[in-house]
């Protein structure tokens, strides 16, 4: 709730300015005294507060007022940091100032004094409407809603497909691939239609992971379209699945440039296309002209809540899905709380009761399932459920599913409120990167800190609640199994959208109108929104703390002092550079400054005004950046192939880092004593080395006890020295890209005795005597290891009677030419779940199928791994492709691409 959020934020913000080695301005001793015991009495009674049942959309009233007393608080302590810290002026202003001062006009000393009064009034006037609400908070009913018990949960992140293909019988299942796979040679659109929230896109993914469909499809891509759609997006989506093309790689390419490549590209192929959650036929009519009829069976599956526009796409089939039946809906229901588990006897009637009211809707069922999966698993609580649920049966269907997901709401922690509530500031079918997602709800102020936990760990822990809640989506899962992206439900979205208006947590400015927007704290800007419009009412947007824009400029605000989050991505224009670069002296108040996209040299000669900046993400090359002076950073990076930066040495004076945690890309960075001592508590580290010298003092890195991941690219012909670097041991992630002068023997021991290590990435370098032999107990905690880019490396082997890489999980080799084996031992380790292996020598690939058969030999069906390989050759060596395309077969598949 928006409450707690902006109680949650005040406290940041006397923490901030209180423990600040330079604060921006003094607090009064016991007026922040009373601050903080009202600040800490209203977010206790929060989370044992029951707001009052009401069927229209406003938010409770004194929810509400706690919300803008905290706001209020924060405008005055803010507004009083603008006025203490001088922005940029010109030397005539400067000139002015002192005459009107030496003339006795406006002494300074004064002004300041007056200003000091008057900030001391604003504050006492806010502990006395936090003292009436503390009154109205002790006579209100405090009765307790059903909470949420901490139980131990099990978290298996999967994708919505699989996790939702139990829903769907065999016969519908078999009915729709018929369809696909059908001899009617032309070009057909198959359609699946039905409301949102029933599983269309569930269904279309299980479909389209079905062993019989990959083999039937030479090429199968994936596009999301939505209502606002992009035509050149949706191409560079396809283009990049069906060739296989990194997406930076399309990222200057037209339209017509990629529709015409995917034309080019299918030609011959049998393709399998899936368009997901269509809304209009002109969005259809932009792309279909590129989708070639090769007359030999390729097949387009269309999925729209719109039935119309499936009779627009085949006037002669669409698929409508159903709602499900009540053995069904109770199956799912009972799936999602207890998995593969029984559910109890006790529980089956009153949750099948449940599950019937649900009506039907999968998406529905889902999010139910994820409020009793964190409940006391009681008759008397399931029963409270299944009141609640009563009360909304007769509603329309969308009406309905958006009052269980209320519902859904209602039952998160308070903490966690906000933090859902803010999905809703993304784009529609946007995928949401882990790490942007924390960091923004950090600077919004909404992460309470918990037994000396960071926040950035507290983050990725609600993000995992809030999937095990079925309430957000895992989009991509990381190599060693963390979570690296998440997406939303349409539904779910629009839930937030609707109650985060309703709060006043954030304005969203669309098609509608932007009048009013002033109040508004956190405005967010859609893509499709007219800039004229939006730019000419943020002028007046006096209170904003927040800016989350997909516009290529920067909203050119008059007021932006009270401004601490700058999220703009796609930010392109080199005289948007310019104008950034003259306007962000004035955000004095900056936490986060996220600007991606923009080509630029050089940017911000001085940070030391923004005194409170955490996040600085930018494109570009940075010199000299003053972060030794800015001990509230807690996240600094450039973009790896757009830049670096140059840090300057420390000097005596400077402070210690303790919130920095992530630093990349340095160049060329000095890890020596003084160093080591201001970066106490750095997790993340990436280093671009162009020239290698002993003053880098680089084996100091083993210094860094709180470091766990570690990427260095070595640049220099050079590699003098670099035999020293040691490695801590709390290191869980280490990414090494060497020059092909780097032997590697001399430094796997080292990394092969790290106890935490996960994820070893090494690409490039050599190995002298063209052999790497595992030895018994390396590499004890390894989930991921990828090998690339080392022709050197002729044989790999493990020593006799030993077990290699207990825990691996993912083996990626690449570029591996002069290689020619990989050790049978890998196909006896228990925990292996894939090897992918690229452009590597034929005897790899060879070698890979024999482990696999040998295994299958002896686990059968039950193989635990497969195998992917993809290869890239020349005309000339044709004989080649056909015998190792002759390899595939179960758990092993090979794809080959020919350079033409």
């Amino acid at each position: 709730m928006a409450a707690y959020a902006a109680l949650v934020s005040l406290m940041h913000l006397i923490d901030d300015i209180q423990n600040h080695h330079s604060p921006p301005i003094s607090l009064f001793k016991l007026q922040t005294q009373s601050l903080i015991q009202h600040v800490l009495f209203l977010q206790e009674f929060l989370q044992t507060y029951k707001s009052p049942v009401s069927d229209t959309d406003e938010a409770d009233p004194l929810e509400m007022r706690i919300a803008k007393a905290a706001y209020a608080a924060e405008d005055v302590i803010e507004s009083r940091i603008v006025q203490k810290i001088p922005l940029s002026r010109s030397k005539a202003t400067i000139i002015r100032s002192f005459f009107n001062w030496f003339s006795g006009d406006v002494p300074a000393n004064h002004l300041d004094h007056g200003r000091r009064i008057e900030f001391y009034r604003e504050v006492k006037n806010v502990i006395k409407e936090m003292d009436q609400i503390k009154k109205v908070a002790m006579e209100t009913n405090t009765e307790k809603v059903v909470m949420l018990r901490d139980q131990p949960r099990r978290f298996i992140p999967s994708s919505s497909g699989k996790k939702s293909s139990g829903m769907f019988s065999d016969h519908v299942l078999h009915g729709i691939m018929q369809k696909l796979m059908s001899y009617e040679s032309g070009l057909q659109v198959i359609p699946i239609t039905g409301m949102g929230g029933i599983g269309k896109t569930a269904f279309a993914q299980t479909v389209y992971s079905q062993k019989a469909i990959i083999e039937h499809f030479d090429i199968c891509a994936w596009a999301t379209i939505s209502e606002q759609y992009n035509t050149r997006e949706i191409l560079c989506e396809l283009v990049s699945q069906a060739i296989n093309k990194n997406r930076e790689q399309l990222s200057e390419r037209s339209e017509q440039e990629l529709g015409l490549e995917l034309y080019q590209y299918l030609s011959g192929r049998r393709f399998l296309i899936v368009m997901d959650d269509m809304w209009n036929f002109e969005s259809w009519d932009k792309i279909q002209r590129f989708f070639r009829n090769n007359e030999n069976r390729s097949r387009i599956m269309v999925t729209t809540r719109l039935s119309q526009l499936g009779s627009q796409l085949n006037n002669h089939y669409s698929h409508s899905m159903e709602f499900l039946d009540e053995p069904s809906s109770w199956k799912l229901l009972s799936k999602t709380v207890f998995g593969k588990e029984h559910s109890p006897l006790e529980l089956e009637k009153v949750g099948k009761e449940i599950a019937y009211n649900c009506r039907g809707l999968p998406l529905s069922i889902v999010v139910v399932g994820g409020i009793l999966k964190n409940m006391e698993h009681t008759r008397e609580s399931w029963k409270s459920i299944r009141n609640n649920l009563t009360s909304v049966v007769n509603l329309d269907n969308n009406k309905h599913c958006l009052r269980l997901l209320k519902m859904s709401y209602n039952h998160l922690p308070v903490y966690l409120k906000p933090c859902f509530l803010y999905m809703g500031v993304f784009e529609e079918d946007v995928v949401i990167r882990v790490s942007t997602l924390v960091k923004l709800w950090i600077c919004e102020g909404f992460l309470k800190p918990v037994d000396g936990q960071s926040l950035e760990t507290i983050g990725k822990a609600l993000i995992k609640e809030l999937v095990d809640r079925n309430l957000i989506l895992v989009d991509k899962l990381g190599s060693t199994g963390n979570i690296k992206r998440v997406k939303v439900h349409d539904l779910v979205r629009d839930l937030c959208v609707k109650q985060g208006k309703q709060e006043e947590l954030y304005h969203v400015v669309g098609k509608s109108s932007v009048q009013g927007i002033k109040i508004h704290r956190r405005i967010v800007i859609r893509k499709n929104t007219s800039k004229e419009k939006v730019l000419d009412h943020l002028q007046s947007m006096s209170h904003a703390r927040s800016i989350i824009c997909d516009h290529e400029k920067v909203p050119r605000g008059q007021n932006f002092g009270l401004l601490r989050t700058l999220h703009a991505y796609k930010f392109r224009r080199y005289d948007d550079v310019s104008y950034l670069n003259s306007r962000v002296s004035g955000y004095v108040n900056l936490r986060s400054l996220v600007v991606e996209g923009a080509k630029m040299s050089s940017i911000f000669t001085s940070f030391g005004h923004l005194w409170n900046l955490q996040t600085l993400i930018i494109d570009g090359t940075i010199e000299s950046i003053e972060i030794w002076k800015m001990p509230q950073l807690r996240h600094i990076a450039i973009n790896v192939s757009m830049g670096y930066m140059i840090l300057p040495d420390p000097s005596s004076d400077d402070v210690v880092m303790e919130n920095l945690e992530v630093l990349k890309v340095v160049l060329n960075f000095k890890c020596d004593e003084e160093v080591v001592k201001r970066i106490p508590n750095i997790n993340k580290l990436h280093i671009l080395y162009t020239e290698q010298d002993d003053d880098y003092c680089i084996g100091n890195i083993e210094c860094l006890g709180k470091l766990e991941s570690l990427t260095i690219r070595l640049r220099s012909s050079s590699v003098d020295g670099f035999d020293k670097l040691m490695f801590p041991q709390n290191l869980k992630s280490l990414n090494l890209d060497l020059t092909s002068f780097f032997d590697w023997e001399m430094m796997l021991e080292k990394i092969g005795s790290l106890p935490l290590l996960e994820k070893f990435k090494m690409q490039g370098g050599c190995f002298g005597a063209g052999q790497w032999e595992i030895c018994d107990g390396q590499f004890p905690s390894l989930k991921y290891l990828g090998l690339s880019f080392c022709d050197s490396l002729r044989h790999w082997a493990a020593e006799e009677e030993i077990s290699i890489f207990p825990r691996l999980e993912k083996l990626h080799l690449s570029h591996l030419r002069g290689l020619e084996n990989i050790p049978y031992k890998i196909g006896y380790i228990s925990t292996l779940k894939s090897i992918q292996i690229e452009n590597c020598h034929e005897s790899v690939v060879i070698r890979a199928k024999e482990i696999v058969e040998e295994q299958m030999g002896f686990q059968g069906d039950d193989l635990s791994f497969n195998v992917y390989v993809e290869l890239w050759r020349t005309n000339e060596e044709e004989a080649v492709l056909k015998e190792l395309q002759s390899l595939s077969g179960p758990n092993f598949e090979v794809a080959v691409s020919k350079f033409f």
